[in-house]
């Protein structure tokens, strides 16, 4: 059944291709990207050409992702599915990334997850059906030395996922959370360095590792048998036509480094933590007969 999609982050990488594969699975999708009329003019331009709809949201801003969430049910009535993909990547000596740059990538990667999901909730919570799919990161479940700032950022984007999957089981609206392992795309060529070049050169032969390691990391991700980032655009289609209460709580896409293995150890923690907490009946979904 075709549904309504808003994607964030949708000018490039996963979210352009998110976008373009859900409009062929017969989706009304929705590409957001901020700056609609400047610095993404182009991108926001192709996409409409290929039939997407496209709206101006800034992840950073409360007003204008209430801005187009509105556009968006005014025009559809209601959002079924929200991709939170936008985010930005980091690599390098931890330590040497300033507080300013820790922040930054936290408002995208984490608190921008929690306001667009927050924006878009009440009217899944009105229809009484809905899905949310995180994009986070194998990095969310294994740390890989100097990826520890946006590392960080995912392990948080894995407790918003899981405390968000409970408290909304009962209401209809299913969570997933897809796991991509390293793909070719724009986030990691552009991905943020420390800007304390002091620092880094204190660590003498230690701090000369993260370009190294970036180097080799490009390489292969530029090799001829480099992983193909549509995977992951294919994984997103594949959870939004399961049905309600059936999908997975997580998925991994690529290499995984370990990050199955500590999801299969986990799970049955963590529902052993809320069966202790007397909260069982969250980790079962409830479907709730739509309003629609």
């Amino acid at each position: 059944m075709p549904k309504t999609i808003l994607v964030t982050g949708a000018s490039s990488g996963f979210g352009r291709l998110i976008c373009d594969t859900l409009k062929r699975a017969g989706h009304t999708v929705y590409a957001s990207m901020r700056d609609t009329i400047g610095k993404n003019l182009d991108h926001a331009r192709t996409l409409r050409n290929q039939g997407l709809h496209v709206v101006d949201l800034d992840v950073t801003q409360t007003q204008s992702i209430d801005a187009a969430v509105t556009e968006i049910v005014s025009a559809e009535g209601q959002i079924d599915v929200l991709i939170n993909n936008a985010g930005v990547a980091s690599a390098g000596v931890s330590e040497a990334f300033s507080n300013e740059q820790v922040a930054d990538l936290f408002d995208v990667n984490v608190l921008g997850v929690h306001r667009v999901t927050r924006a878009v909730l009440p009217t899944m919570r009105l229809h009484g059906k809905g899905l949310v799919v995180n994009i986070g990161s194998i990095l969310g479940r294994v740390t890989f030395p100097f990826f520890g700032i946006y590392g960080a950022s995912k392990f948080a984007v894995e407790a918003l996922s899981d405390s968000y999957r409970y408290e909304l089981s009962q209401l209809g609206i299913d969570v997933c959370l897809i796991q991509p392992s390293a793909y070719p795309t724009q986030m990691y060529a552009s991905a943020a360095q420390p800007s304390d070049h002091k620092t880094v050169g204190e660590y003498g032969e230690v701090g000369k590792i993260p370009a190294a390691m970036f180097e080799q990391f490009m390489s292969m991700l530029s090799s001829e048998n480099a992983p193909n980032p549509q995977d992951i655009a294919d994984a997103v289609s594949s959870v939004v036509a399961q049905p309600s209460g059936a999908r997975p709580a997580r998925v991994v896409v690529g290499a995984s480094f370990g990050a199955d293995a500590v999801n299969a150890a986990t799970a049955p923690l963590q529902m052993e933590a809320v069966k202790a907490l007397g909260l069982g009946h969250l980790t079962v979904f409830k479907t709730r007969q739509s309003k629609s």
